[in-house]
């Protein structure tokens, strides 16, 4: 796997993915930003959202779980000393559909936490307090 990320100007870079996808990524205008685009630690944020994301929807697809949307919420906390490392991140996930299975999507998100998901697991691995939940609306 590689990527490449290339300064543009201020604290402004195009981040490009070896499959070819550009993102913008800035920093803010005290920092000499202009806000174009999410922060670095975002995008980390981010790539976790949906690195787990996408191992509970394919479990849930595999299991023929009626999903219709699902939704990962993410919060986390930094170290106030730099550098100001994530300390906790907490997902949860709000999965919809009809007739959905409880024990289905609790077995789903507990799989991507436990065993699937590189980025959690690494963040974790790293000292991080990674922690899930989830609810189900009905649809």
């Amino acid at each position: 796997m590689k990527a490449s990320v290339k300064w543009t100007d201020g604290r402004q870079f195009v981040a490009e993915s070896g499959s070819g996808h550009s993102v913008v990524i800035d920093g803010p205008p005290d920092h000499g930003g202009r806000n174009t685009g999410p922060r670095p630690m975002e995008m980390l944020l981010m790539g976790l959202g949906a690195c787990t994301s996408f191992d509970v929807m394919e479990i849930l697809e595999k299991s023929r779980a009626p999903v219709s949307d699902c939704v990962a919420s993410i919060e986390a906390e930094r170290a106030d000393e730099v550098p100001s490392v994530f300390t906790r991140i907490h997902v949860h996930f709000t999965v919809s559909g009809h007739g959905l299975k409880e024990k289905q999507v609790a077995r789903a998100v507990e799989l991507s936490a436990d065993k699937y998901c590189s980025a959690s697991i690494m963040l974790a691995k790293g000292g991080v307090e990674v922690t899930h939940s989830y609810s189900i609306i009905e649809d």
